[in-house]
């Protein structure tokens, strides 16, 4: 149960009615004859709907005329909320687009305002409407998870469920920072991280030991009882009794000096060593903090960056940066509560959230956290003190991050403006898409896309098409390209039929470039052709001579094929896109090979599980032999019953 926030001298709750919401007084059209129609026919919309809107707290959506949400908002009182959209005057432009474009509101009620802003969170992750604040990356974080189910305990980085036994510790802001912990928790605590089967099958020590990263116990080079003394030290140190831990250690090689055991204390030394090299690499380190999760925002030429820092056991653990989508008119404190619900709709929280903004929303987030965490989670935009100079050291952060990111965005335009420049388009591109094909002699074939744009290498829009065997002739790269670019347009025209919202990336490309000569070009147009789509500018980059980088030749429709300078930004920005795109064609050709080889014709069998499948092959041997066993023989099979025989017989005698 969530604790009462009200004040004890408050009147009781049956006191506590809220009055009805009236609709606001109509203004005719002749009050505002400037308003566009678009803007009238919604507002016309919205007043029909907020008959129908509660009278309390929920969550509503404003949907478009082709059925794609817009908006998702909640609110303490929905039918106050939505009569604030029945005007034609006084909105932000966001707004009035947003209201001109509503076709139909849909409205859900709940129990508390809490409730609403859970609910909130979790659609616009699930339906993303364009309106809304968004978190551009919804990643899990990486854990370090000592493994307690096994004698000897396991240590290794962690994303996903929680289902193993063990302790976990995080989050950390990256894989990186994960790699660098359990590289420095090896060395100082000699735990273990390989698999329990290759712990299992260890007759002497492996490299790890050999390297003093682990302390052998597999092969009982380290009694379990030291061993597990080695493990709650690492847990001590992870859950921030690291003093205590360096101080026993220091104590322990000081003893083993004034024994003489010099080996043992040149080990002690090494491991207080790894310890301090993992707090001398986190840079800030809280004194009094013990857990805190630090978000500043910053803003600026209408982008957000949001930065994010983690600091458990009185230890930074990392930063991430954010770039939400929001729009440009939406202030500071409007995007980070939007933010915040969003982000811990999937991640856990620290027992304190310190904040560079004040949000209006502060003592509902608090409960909702309360309600997923079962445990108060403070909320604070700090002032003064140590816990203002995390705050001011995310703040600078995210400055800095945004300062850069707005520079790389303006140097990819200007060569995004080059590229247009070079390929005769009216305007700068805001799409490219490059496609490379690849196989190992027609086999496994597949098409590869890749996107870029002024944010980069786009990378969720990069798609892969499987070429099937006998659809075309093998090696016929030709045809292999006239295909890939044939069912890419033919998806177009229907993605570019419900691309409405003019600020959001284009689905339609600006220009295609193909990896090829003049064949690949004249595929590529006559894919084009026959898809009907226009306003697609194509061009063909063929390798230079002895397939020097520099010294490629370009195909553009009207134009003699021609070559760029030797050092144009143009031609580099080219040869980037190239590169991305072969590599991306390679890497996923060389995935669907390498399943290829490791694949089993009993796969291919609905109904077959894998105990039967064994069965089968200890049985018969190979896939082969089960393919020519006749169907008595199949019957007899231990652990294989009759309908299994019969599904087996029945795929191999059709020649799947």
């Amino acid at each position: 149960m969530i604790p009462s926030k009200r004040p004890v001298d408050a009147p009781p709750e049956e006191d506590l009615v809220e009055e009805e919401p009236e609709l606001p007084d109509e203004e005719s059209a002749a009050d505002l004859p400037d308003a566009p129609e678009s803007l009238k026919r919604g507002v016309e919309v919205i007043r029909a709907q907020w008959k129908n809107a509660p009278n309390g707290p929920g969550v509503y959506r404003m949907i478009a005329e082709n059925g794609e949400v817009l908006y998702v908002g909640k609110a303490k009182n929905v039918r106050k909320r939505v009569a604030s959209y029945t005007r034609l005057a006084g909105h932000v432009n966001r707004i009035a687009r947003m209201i001109a474009a509503t076709a139909s509101m849909v409205f859900i009620s709940v129990e508390t305002e809490t409730d609403a802003l859970l609910l909130e969170a979790n659609l616009i992750k699930q339906l993303k409407p364009r309106f809304n604040v968004l978190m551009r990356d919804d990643k899990s974080f990486p854990y370090i998870l000592i493994a307690r189910d096994h004698a000897a305990a396991q240590i290794g980085k962690h994303r996903g469920a929680r289902s193993r036994k063990g302790d976990y510790f995080g989050p950390f802001a990256s894989v990186w920072a994960v790699n660098r912990a359990l590289n420095a928790l090896q060395r100082a605590f000699l735990l273990r991280s390989c698999a329990d089967s290759f712990y299992e099958n260890r007759t002497r020590p492996c490299l790890l030991y050999q390297i003093k990263r682990c302390s052998g116990p597999c092969t009982g080079e380290i009694s379990l009882e030291d061993y597990d003394m080695l493990v709650e030290e690492a847990k001590d140190f992870l859950t921030g009794k690291s003093r205590a831990v360096r101080e026993q250690l220091a104590q322990e090689m000081t003893e083993a000096a004034e024994a003489l055991e010099f080996e043992r204390a040149a080990r002690l030394r090494d491991r207080i060593s790894a310890l301090s090299a993992i707090q001398g690499a986190q840079g800030i380190n809280p004194r009094s903090v013990e857990e805190a999760d630090v978000f500043a925002i910053a803003k600026d030429a209408g982008r957000f960056c949001i930065e994010a820092f983690f600091f458990r056991a009185y230890q930074n653990w990392g930063n991430r940066a954010y770039f939400p989508r929001a729009d440009k008119t939406l202030s500071e404190e409007e995007v980070l509560s939007s933010f915040l619900a969003q982000f811990y709709g999937e991640h856990p929280s620290a027992p304190l959230v310190l904040l560079s903004h004040k949000i209006e929303d502060r003592e509902v987030l608090e409960d909702a956290l309360y309600v997923r965490m079962k445990k108060r989670v403070e909320v604070a935009t700090p002032q003064r003190g140590e816990k203002r100079e995390l705050v001011e050291h995310a703040l600078n952060n995210a400055r800095q991050t945004l300062s850069r990111k707005l520079a790389e965005d303006s140097s990819q335009e200007k060569l995004l403006a080059a590229l247009g420049e070079v390929f005769g388009l009216a305007a700068p591109a805001r799409r490219v898409e490059v496609y490379d094909n690849s196989h190992t002699g027609g086999s496994q074939a597949i098409g590869a896309m890749i996107v870029a744009g002024p944010a980069g290498f786009m990378k969720a829009h990069y798609r892969t098409y499987n070429i099937a065997p006998g659809e075309i002739a093998p090696g016929d790269d030709y045809a292999m390209m006239r295909q890939v670019l044939t069912r890419r347009f033919a998806r177009l025209s229907k993605e570019t039929d419900s691309a409405s919202d003019p600020e959001a990336f284009p689905a339609k490309p600006d220009l295609v470039l193909i990896d090829g000569g003049r064949g690949q070009f004249d595929a590529a147009r006559e894919a084009l052709a026959q898809s009907g789509v226009t306003g697609v500018a194509i061009a063909s980059i063929a390798k230079g001579a002895d397939r020097n980088a520099g010294r490629e030749t370009f195909f553009v429709e009207g134009r003699e094929p021609f070559r760029l300078p030797p050092h144009d930004p143009a031609l580099y920005f080219v040869q980037r896109l190239r590169d991305e795109a072969h590599r991306f064609a390679i890497g996923t050709h060389r995935a669907r090979r390498k399943k290829a080889f490791t694949a089993n014709p009993l796969d291919e069998i609905a109904g077959v599980g894998p105990a039967r499948k064994r069965a089968l092959l200890l049985a018969f041997g190979s896939a082969k032999a089960i393919a020519g066993a006749a169907l008595s023989d199949l019957e007899k099979t231990p652990g294989v019953n009759k309908t299994t025989a019969r599904l087996v017989y029945e795929h191999f005698q059709r020649g799947e």
